[in-house]
């Protein structure tokens, strides 16, 4: 990553007694991109954003935006940045559009730009409900506005549709996909959904365990020089991961196999898949369906982590 940068994390760690949630972490954000922290949940995504947006301070390292830190810029920070939490408490009984405007006053901002921010998040049908009788993707929605509503040169987004349907988070797509066809801020969004880093980022940082494991473009990140491919197979008689062993050439077994469905990478496609085939004939175990498809960001992680991004960690 070159260029402007409007954020720079240098060295950064941070600890909850004995949880190291943050781990020397170092990232460069350029002007106008956006970027996604992607990793599951207790990677420290939430941590380091969190430090970012002035609202932890690091136990060690240096965060900077537009080149100044938080210590003795927190009003002029607070200005050219927005930020929409995992969680947005809002007053029930307050209609729409007056939160909307409550927020607005704090940046001397009026009814005009109240209106713009009301179509751009697609709520008004919904600008004089009470904010109690929204759904969970019209929340999200009229949280992203409140974010929206001073014109931010950067927006830090946490897990902006965690826990909404899949219509309601591509609804924020959308949004998202406006915002950045119609104006030049640069954005850090965190996640665990693979498919919305994928969508809607210029740029993934892949996080775990409170570090990074790999970052740039989803082209660089997915760009494999080898032949090596990932295929699923299901099969007509049950099996367990011990009968599939074999010798003679290189596999890597995934995790998710289940009694008769199962993925396997296989470093050779061409030698290695009849050689596979083969020895499931061996075994007796009978095919029923056979896929091969390309690399993503979860065989990406599986083969970083040797999990896969949504499995619990025990």
């Amino acid at each position: 990553m070159a260029g402007d940068y409007v954020i720079e994390v240098n060295n950064v760690w941070k600890s909850f007694k004995t949880v190291r949630a943050v781990r020397g972490i170092n990232l460069k954000i350029p002007r106008g991109e956006f970027v996604a922290i992607l990793g599951p949940n207790g990677a420290g995504k939430t941590t380091l954003i969190e430090m970012i947006e002035g609202i932890r301070k690091p136990d060690k390292g240096e965060i900077t935006i537009m080149g100044k830190n938080w210590k003795s810029n927190e009003d002029e920070l607070h200005q050219i940045i927005g930020i929409s939490l995992q969680e947005t408490r809002f007053i029930d009984k307050l209609r729409v559009s007056e939160t909307l405007h409550l927020f607005a006053c704090f940046f001397n901002s009026g009814k005009e730009k109240v209106n713009e921010i009301i179509e751009l998040v697609g709520l008004e049908e919904k600008r004089k409900s009470y904010v109690v009788n929204l759904s969970g993707g019209q929340r999200q929605r009229l949280a992203l506005g409140i974010s929206l509503i001073n014109d931010p040169a950067i927006l830090l987004l946490d897990e902006p549709t965690t826990g909404l349907d899949p219509n309601a988070r591509r609804e924020i797509w959308e949004i998202l996909r406006k915002l950045k066809e119609k104006s030049e801020t640069s954005m850090i969004l965190t996640t665990h959904y693979m498919e919305e880093a994928e969508n809607l980022c210029d740029y993934i940082i892949i996080m775990d365990n409170g570090t990074v494991l790999k970052e740039g473009t989803l082209h660089q990140l997915l760009e494999d020089e080898s032949n090596e491919k990932t295929v699923e197979f299901t099969t007509k008689n049950k099996w367990i991961q011990e009968d599939l062993n074999p010798v003679g050439f290189h596999f890597t077994m995934l995790p998710g196999t289940s009694d008769n469905k199962g993925f396997v990478r296989l470093s050779n496609f061409e030698t290695d898949l009849p050689a596979f085939i083969s020895y499931l004939k061996s075994k007796n175990i009978t095919l029923t369906n056979i896929e091969c498809h390309r690399k993503t960001l979860d065989d990406l992680f599986v083969s970083l982590t040797g999990r896969k991004i949504d499995e619990e960690v025990v």
